[in-house]
Formats: structure tokens, C-alpha cells, sequence
């Protein structure tokens, strides 16, 4: 199964050709809250691992190495514009 990813500088390329980033959690905890180790930890640590889409961090690593978010459908592994939308 083959995942063309578009970057926003480069246009549509090979999957091969970014390196994943992981889930988008969403702003990193506050600096009150980065003092309990828990939090902190769940921040790293847990993923949700969605099947179905899931809004992800690449980067273009043998491109421009620019890093930006992509909404993937984990179980047919194609790019969506937004959840709910089309393919790509």
C-alpha cells in the first residue's frame, strides 16, 4: 500500500520520502501543569491510535524538511484535506 503525502511546499510526493511525527495532541500542558509527572507523561507517551482519521506531524525529510499536520485515514492510508472530507 503505497501513501502519497501533498506538502505544503512541494506538492504531492512519494510517502517514502517523510519521516512520521506522531498524532497532533494538541498544544503541549502548561508550565503549572508540566510540574506533575503524570501529565507530563500522558502528554508523551499516549497516543489515541485512532482507525480512521487521525490528524499526524510529518516531515519532509528528504525534501524541504519542512514539519506540518496532515489528516490520515489510518485504515485505507490516504491523505484527507480535513475529517470528513475526501481523499486527496
Amino acid at each position: 500500500m503505497s501513501l502519497t503525502i501533498t506538502c505544503p511546499l512541494c506538492g504531492n510526493r512519494n510517502g517514502y520520502e517523510f519521516r512520521f511525527g506522531g498524532e497532533d495532541k494538541g498544544p503541549r500542558p502548561g508550565d503549572t501543569e508540566m510540574s506533575d509527572p503524570k501529565i507530563w507523561c500522558d502528554y508523551v507517551h499516549m497516543n489515541e491510535c485512532k482507525a480512521g482519521i487521525q490528524k499526524e506531524w510529518w516531515c519532509h525529510k528528504d525534501g524541504c524538511g519542512t514539519w506540518f499536520c496532515i489528516n490520515r485515514d489510518t485504515l485505507k492510508n490516504n491523505q484527507r484535506s480535513r475529517e470528513g472530507d475526501s481523499e486527496i
